[in-house]
């Protein structure tokens, strides 16, 4: 049973997960406004894994007999410097949602909640991977500087990104 901290928490990281969505749609916005459409798909990608990992987070406080109660999204920032500092961003709040994941791994362990242990493992492999993508892809810029074929490069690669349905959200479909 979730105890009224941790079931607090969780409802705290259905709102984070679709503030994450919202916060990646403005730089796609921004990558759009630039004609750099594979960075835009690059966020675009990512908006629609946040929503996924929102209704993951939704869908297991319900499956652990808890109510989902929402609050509002805050306006995410809308200007940015250059790529660079957008990706500076997504991975500074990235970070974020890192330590959000591992606050709540923390609250589940000491209170013994071992079906939320076992749910959050997986949030923190994806948040490993989640940092290490906008740090590859920050020292990449760093390294492109003004080079404006490379970044067409990087721009073309980056729109071979899909979208996956996470295995724990495809297998809760069935």
């Amino acid at each position: 049973m979730l105890s009224k901290k941790l079931l607090q928490e969780l409802r705290k990281q259905v709102g984070y997960e679709l503030y994450s969505a919202h916060f990646y749609m403005a730089m796609e916005a921004y990558c759009v406004s630039k004609n750099l459409d594979g960075f835009a798909n690059f966020f675009k990608v990512q908006t629609e894994e946040e929503r996924a990992h929102a209704r993951m987070f939704f869908d297991f406080i319900h499956r652990m007999n808890g109510e989902v109660v929402l609050d509002a999204i805050d306006k995410p920032p809308a200007n940015f410097k250059d790529l660079l500092d957008v990706f500076t961003q997504g991975y500074k709040h990235e970070q974020f949602v890192t330590s959000r994941i591992y606050l709540l791994m923390d609250i589940a362990t000491a209170d013994k909640e071992h079906a939320t242990v076992s749910f959050l493992k997986w949030f923190v492999d994806e948040q490993m991977e989640e940092e290490e993508n906008f740090q590859k892809i920050m020292k990449q810029l760093e390294l492109i500087g003004d080079n404006v074929n490379a970044l067409l490069m990087l721009d073309r690669e980056l729109a071979q990104r899909v979208f996956t349905v996470p295995a724990p959200l495809a297998t809760q479909a069935q």
